[in-house]
């Protein structure tokens, strides 16, 4: 059991029947009144967010999120393979679980995926990738002082804005987070 005055980001509670996580916290001490912790919390199944305020006696049993690493195998029109590197084992898993977590992920790459319960529900891809550029148009040179960029397609599919110097066969580090360009790999 947890207390809402131990509520910290990224830790997993069971409330009402949901898993939900604490993205946001905040501890108020009013100067008139009690105390609460004002919260966001964001439900870990279907995603939604809610705003909720708590006592701090307030106790929740804590959720075990279990994240295990996989290595992506091929995708199969809506399912994406994935396969255990310890047992063997290999899962499937649908476009609505995996949602835009593969446009930066390469066959054979590993990702994590969360479950709770032994039931999936969201992947983590790793948070960098380098991945080759198949597409873009030419470099030029001139009016670079503004940091200028291009749109460009990688091998997975992916477009990503790259600095003008970037050319086709160019391999580039993109964070897979925000998919921003980060360097030449």
């Amino acid at each position: 059991m947890i207390s809402a005055s131990d509520f910290r980001n990224g830790i997993t509670i069971e409330k009402d029947g949901s898993v939900l996580e604490i993205v946001e916290f905040q501890h108020v001490k009013p100067g008139k009144g009690a105390a609460f912790v004002r919260t966001k919390l964001k439900d870990i199944i279907n995603g939604g967010v809610t705003e909720t305020t708590f006592r701090p006696t307030e106790k929740f049993p804590q959720a075990r999120i279990d994240r295990k690493e996989y290595q992506y195998l091929y995708q199969d029109g809506e399912l994406y393979a994935f396969m255990d590197t310890e047992t063997f084992d290999q899962i499937s898993l649908g476009k609505d679980i995996v949602g835009d977590n593969m446009k930066f992920v390469k066959e054979n790459d590993m990702i994590k995926v969360n479950s709770y319960n032994n039931i999936p529900f969201a992947i983590e891809p790793p948070m960098f990738v380098e991945l080759e550029i198949t597409e873009t148009e030419p470099g030029f040179k001139g009016n670079t002082a503004t940091g200028a960029t291009k749109p460009a397609i990688v091998e997975t599919g992916a477009q990503v804005s790259v600095p003008l110097f970037c050319n086709i066969g160019d391999k580039i580090k993109i964070d897979t987070r925000s998919g921003e360009y980060l360097s030449r790999a």
